[in-house]
């Protein structure tokens, strides 16, 4: 091989390993520039603090719930009430139905979103499916739980509030500690 094909050969490889590593750099990247900014609903993925709120009764928000599951698996994912009316400061438990329709165990994860985006910094989760991996052997289901509360100072103007969740299957990670990324 002549010096100008090992060249060109070296620069293409270079080309093909740098484009791999920005498309494996891209989700983290993408996670960090949302909680920056808060940019499409994106929440953190932390627990509320139990602290004493004052329930708002004299307004009352509608919470719909969408579920959809990534990459047209076949697995089935629900919230088993589609919508549920809340007043503000109130503490509100539903929950999500899914099942695992392979014929093999997998691990999954639920990764939300909140619309309208003012209203993302007003949900509080005290215990969500989403903040763990949920593994599923083959043909298993579960009813898996979201408690949350709807902070007091959300806008007036907001009376309705959808919050979705993607169900990622993520795939083990041999190091312990070490978050896996959803597959994309």
């Amino acid at each position: 091989m002549n010096t100008g094909a090992r060249r060109s050969t070296f620069k293409f490889v270079l080309v093909v390993a740098g484009m791999f590593g920005f498309g494996f750099a891209l989700v983290p990247m993408y996670n960090a520039l949302c909680d920056a900014i808060g940019l499409n609903g994106k929440v953190k993925m932390q627990a509320a603090v139990a602290e004493p709120v004052q329930v708002d009764t004299s307004r009352t928000v509608t919470v719909q719930f969408v579920t959809t599951v990534n990459g047209g698996k076949p697995w089935q994912f629900r919230a088993e009430e589609t919508s549920v009316k809340v007043h503000p400061g109130e503490m509100r438990a539903v929950k999500f139905y899914a099942r695992n329709t392979e014929n093999r165990d997998l691990v999954a994860q639920a990764v939300p979103n909140v619309a309208p985006m003012e209203a993302a910094k007003h949900m509080r989760k005290t215990d969500c499916f989403c903040f763990n991996q949920q593994p599923f052997a083959a043909g298993e289901e579960k009813h898996m739980p979201v408690v949350f509360m709807l902070d007091p100072a959300l806008p007036k103007d907001v009376d309705t509030v959808t919050l979705s969740y993607t169900f990622f299957e993520v795939e083990q990670v041999a190091h312990q500690g070490a978050p896996a990324q959803p597959k994309i």
